[in-house]
């Protein structure tokens, strides 16, 4: 029998691990049991994709026609990234709702969002068009809408007509329960979800079994995330060589105030309105920007937020907010919440007014203003939303020619990286501030992982830790 020394030895020794144990364990595959390795700058993924989008441009300068043959490797990163999205969004919400103790809280935390993306949704459009009027980028212009070519814009405005708020509502729901599943609409996922998720709480203990194999599916394709990853800087080479091999860098002197006032207000809109917002929740949005680089870099490259979703995701619950809260918002988000489309509508919409010369009073300002509110819900998921939008919106206010959409169509493409990069960046901080305001937030985690340097998505698990380790989920 061991004598009280020995006893006192072992009992401080729990203790110190006791006490050493961190407050905020994250879930299985955000897991960091050891402090993060720093990865060579080689070797971490923003710069890779840093390099790729350099390199890119160069080549689509100088060898224009081969570097516009290279589109297909920016579309293959992003179908990659889409093939994963489902089962991430799938898995993220069904274990996150079933972990749930109080179902009410779905329905809470759903409505706080939407009223979060309504609010500053509306916003965004009312700064676009005060902006549009202080600068007037289109005014002196004189263009005259019949001799325009509408040719170009006839595909944008023919998909608008097929746009509608009932429709969107019924596409939510999907044919079956696991069409969702493969195919690429993000609301069809989210619905099943959110019904499967609250079907395996209620069955209790009965459905532990399926929750318990659903945790454990999600190590694996959290890693499988981290490996498509390692081919963003191809995409975002492909991509950046194709646009500007394509459009040619002369593109961007073109219409150089509007794209310049589009990407100023952008920026004012994320520095000082979201960093608000982020100082009142207690976080910097510059530290919350840093935290993101790497997935704002892809998202600059492929000029597609969606690039960068499943990561998006994995990196808020490591920052600490929960589970649940991740799984609710952020694909959410992706439909309702876009800032900086709502942005570039109303400020593209009286552009096109101020070109033509075209009168408008203020209540078809306010009718601009309600319609784009309904068209943005309605174009969520579809491919070049920004601008199919923008034909929805201008089809049911007739005071402003469509035809004009032809004067902004060379320069859309420059614009939706930074469409792009604003509604990356709004969902960001809606997920941190709709956490903290369901008491969803862990602020030691959230400290923690905007004050140092952000390790890499689902990093490999230390051999040495046994079975028992789990993969971390860490950023570049």
């Amino acid at each position: 029998m061991p004598d009280d020394r020995t006893y006192n030895m072992r009992a401080t020794s729990r203790a110190a691990r006791c006490l050493r144990m961190p407050l905020h364990t994250p879930p299985a595959h955000v897991e960091s049991l050891a402090p993060p390795r720093r990865l060579p700058l080689y070797r971490q993924l923003y710069f890779q994709v840093v390099v790729a989008i350099v390199l890119g441009a160069v080549l689509g300068h100088f060898q224009p026609e081969f570097a516009a043959s290279l589109k297909p490797l920016g579309d293959a990163f992003i179908k990659l990234v889409k093939m994963i999205i489902a089962p991430v969004i799938f898995l993220t919400i069904v274990t996150g709702i079933a972990g749930m103790t109080q179902l009410r809280s779905v329905g809470r935390v759903f409505a706080k969002a939407m009223a979060y993306f309504m609010f500053f949704s509306t916003l965004a459009l009312v700064i676009g068009m005060v902006v549009a009027h202080t600068v007037q980028p289109g005014a002196g212009m004189n263009i005259d809408p019949a001799d325009l070519d509408q040719t170009a814009v006839q595909g944008y405005v023919q998909k608008s007509h097929e746009l509608s708020l009932t429709g969107f509502l019924l596409d939510i729901i999907p044919r079956t329960l696991v069409s969702p599943l493969v195919g690429d609409n993000i609301l069809q996922v989210l619905f099943v979800a959110v019904l499967f998720g609250i079907s395996l709480a209620l069955v209790g203990d009965k459905g532990r079994p399926v929750l318990d194999l659903l945790e454990a599916l999600t190590t694996p394709v959290f890693r499988l995330v981290h490996i498509l990853m390692r081919a963003a800087p191809i995409g975002a080479f492909g991509a950046i060589a194709f646009t500007i091999g394509r459009y040619g860098l002369e593109m961007l002197v073109n219409l150089a105030w509007l794209v310049s006032s589009f990407y100023i207000t952008s920026l004012l809109f994320v520095l000082v309105v979201l960093g608000a917002v982020s100082w009142w929740c207690g976080f910097s949005i510059l530290r919350l920007i840093r935290y993101l680089k790497a997935e704002l870099l892809l998202v600059l490259g492929t000029s597609s937020s969606e690039s960068a979703l499943p990561s998006l995701m994995a990196k808020m619950e490591r920052a600490g907010a929960s589970k649940s809260v991740v799984g609710l918002v952020v694909p959410t988000g992706y439909s309702f919440n876009l800032d900086g489309t709502n942005i570039y509508m109303t400020l593209a919409a009286l552009f096109i007014a101020q070109a033509t010369n075209t009168e408008l009073t203020l209540g078809h300002q306010l009718m601009l203003l309600a319609v784009a509110m309904l068209s943005s819900k309605g174009a969520a998921g579809v491919t070049g939303a920004g601008f199919i939008t923008l034909a929805a919106t201008l089809a049911v206010v007739p005071e402003v020619p469509v035809a004009g959409m032809a004067l902004i169509l060379g320069i859309d493409r420059f614009m939706s990286e930074c469409r792009s990069l604003t509604n990356f960046i709004g969902n960001a901080v809606a997920t941190l501030v709709v956490a903290r305001w369901e008491g969803a937030l862990d602020r030691a985690a959230l400290a923690e992982a905007l004050g140092g340097p952000a390790p890499p998505v689902a990093a490999p698990p230390d051999p040495a830790a046994g079975p028992g380790d789990k993969s971390r989920l860490t950023a570049d």
